[in-house]
């Protein structure tokens, strides 16, 4: 009894020993490698995702059209805009910005108000519907101010504002002197391009809901003699 015992003992262990060997050579199997292809399309992948989501909710892109903002951009120049600036800010006055204006700003020659006016007031009000192109501008005025234009400059609850360093001169243009003070609607804010006898802006559309700002101009990258914050 003793000796079937010993025996039986013997084998259980052997089997034991054996299970674990396999169980070794199991783990020591190479594993299979991921194709290079499948990897890179995966970065791709991600980088793509990325790239859409940075452009849809952080700093997007822009191009440029025009003269308007002759001298501060030139057209052909490319920009950087923050989409984020006025989620934890309030615009300024300063400001460059990117905007969907008034559907004001795209018909009739881009000078239509929502009121009617004398050719010597700024348009007070616009059509108040949101249109889907872009504009660049530069915000002189903003909600409560008071507002008139005097040789191209903004004339701003009572002080005309001539330390503007950026602009070209207005010269004799139809936007140049609008003498009637209007005052700018609460939540809306009061746009003029710095090329001022040239540009098309709120002048003759009106201010611009603060919900159509896409975001604030902070830095330039091309052409590269023009690299550099705005």
């Amino acid at each position: 009894m003793e000796a079937r015992s010993e025996v039986t003992g013997q084998a259980g262990r052997q089997t034991t020993e054996a299970g674990e060997a396999d169980s070794q050579a199991a783990e020591e199997k190479p594993k299979r490698r991921r194709s290079p292809l499948a990897e890179l399309a995966v970065i791709i992948a991600l980088a793509a995702g990325l790239a859409f989501c940075v452009q849809a909710f952080v700093v997007k892109p822009f191009r440029i059209p025009s003269e308007s903002m002759v001298p501060t951009l030139v057209p052909e120049q490319k920009i950087l805009v923050n989409r984020l600036a006025y989620t934890f800010g309030d615009p300024k006055i300063g400001d460059v910005v990117v905007f969907h204006p008034p559907t004001g700003a795209v018909s009739q020659g881009g000078s239509e108000c929502g009121v009617n006016k004398a050719l010597s007031e700024p348009c007070p009000e616009s059509t108040g519907v949101e249109s889907d192109t872009n504009y660049v501008k530069r915000i002189v005025a903003g909600p409560g101010d008071t507002l008139s234009v005097r040789d191209g400059h903004p004339v701003v609850n009572g002080e005309i504002v001539t330390d503007e360093d950026y602009i070209r001169p207005c010269g004799a243009g139809n936007g140049c002197n609008m003498r009637q003070e209007i005052t700018i609607p609460e939540g809306q804010y009061f746009m003029m391009g710095d090329n001022r006898g040239a540009s098309d802006d709120s002048r003759f559309w009106g201010p611009v809901d603060e919900d159509w700002l896409i975001g604030e101009a902070f830095f330039t990258y091309w052409p590269l003699d023009r690299v550099g914050g705005i």
